[in-house]
């Protein structure tokens, strides 16, 4: 049966040449979680993981897999099982061959080869393709004989880099679906890399948004996606992405307010982390979805562009120069130019510090 360890990395620093590509980053891994690195290219969350494979050496501080510490480990003690973006399958083998090579290379049982074969097979539904080589083979099904290859070493830990960006989008959404069930059925610790927003909302049971090297936020995908941590996240986050408008935010005598030059917004019951004493520029955050549009509404703009989505379409406004989207659901007929009347959820807004980014 797969184990199930913990991960702990403490004041991890990485070098690669003259470039510190890490630096002072702490994270926490509880055992059975579902935690996604996610962010641009060059972040450094590919990195992050080789590292706790051991693939990378660190220049400073520690990784800790199951309460023992393996920075300095080999990546074979370190009971971990890594799925590259590519299959890296051999070609000359057949899947069941491909599954057990590993198994077979460090002289495992022939009974317990067979039974880990069999688990995983059964997991990935790749029984009836057994006896097929790679070729024979489409794309999601190779991933899946990569991904059953991980599971039939039972590591304590999976390691997930960008396993399904070679796929197409149908592909993508299908085996993307199978990893969540496959974790709600192994209830084993998995650590996966993204760049892919929807890949980590739907995957992740908490989620470490990266910039730079650094981690800018991390919890649960609701909570990150609802109350982001700085601007970067904000707009990292959705699609569309966060709607942002430039203001300052005052104290009156009947409460807190942002204003800007067309907006006058209460905003006395936001949840302020530290209230400001004195006027401060701010930037006021709000998902398109909390954009509303219809008759009668406070503010108004012209209709600049209409995205069909299927179930719903995105509206984009011209605000004074500014592009406010809004996600609506309404069918009536909406044509380029019309003025067109919305209001912001003031429940849902979300307001950062214009000077440091971070949320007020």
């Amino acid at each position: 049966m797969t184990n199930v360890s913990n991960v702990s990395i403490r004041n991890l620093r990485i070098d690669l040449g003259a470039n510190t590509v890490i630096e002072a980053l702490d994270l926490d891994v509880d055992a059975g979680e579902f935690v996604v690195l996610l962010g641009p290219s060059g972040c450094g969350k590919s990195t992050l993981l080789h590292s706790i494979a051991g693939l990378i050496d660190v220049a400073d501080g520690s990784i800790e897999i199951g309460g023992q510490d393996m920075t300095w480990a080999d990546p074979k003690d370190r009971r971990i099982s890594l799925v590259f973006q590519s299959y890296a399958l051999y070609p000359t083998m057949s899947v069941e061959r491909n599954l057990s090579f590993a198994l077979r290379i460090n002289g495992t049982p022939k009974a317990e080869i067979e039974r880990r074969v069999t688990r995983a097979s059964e997991m990935l539904q790749l029984g009836p393709l057994l006896k097929r080589k790679p070729a024979q083979l489409s794309g999601g099904q190779r991933q899946r004989v990569a991904i059953g290859r991980a599971i039939v070493r039972e590591a304590d830990v999976f390691l997930f880099d960008e396993p399904l960006s070679n796929l197409d989008a149908k592909l993508r959404t299908e085996l993307r679906r199978e990893l969540k069930q496959l974790h709600q059925r192994l209830g084993a610790t998995m650590i996966y890399v993204t760049h892919d927003q929807v890949e980590a909302m739907t995957l992740a049971t908490r989620m470490a948004v990266m910039r730079g090297g650094v981690i800018q936020q991390i919890g649960t995908p609701a909570e990150v996606y609802a109350r982001p941590d700085n601007l970067f996240v904000a707009t990292f986050l959705g699609s569309p992405a966060m709607n942002m408008l430039p203001g300052r935010l005052e104290r009156r005598e009947e409460g807190m307010r942002f204003r800007s030059e067309h907006l006058d917004l209460d905003v006395s019951r936001y949840p302020f982390k530290t209230l400001p004493d004195t006027t401060l520029p701010c930037v006021l955050g709000v998902r398109p979805e909390d954009v509303r549009v219809g008759a009668d509404l406070a503010q108004r703009g012209n209709v600049s562009l209409v995205e069909p989505m299927g179930n719903h379409r995105v509206i984009w406004l011209d605000y004074h120069g500014a592009q406010i989207a809004s996600i609506d659901q309404d069918k009536s007929p909406v044509a380029l130019g019309d003025a067109c009347a919305f209001s912001l959820e003031s429940a849902h807004i979300s307001l950062f510090d214009e000077a440091s980014g971070a949320r007020l």
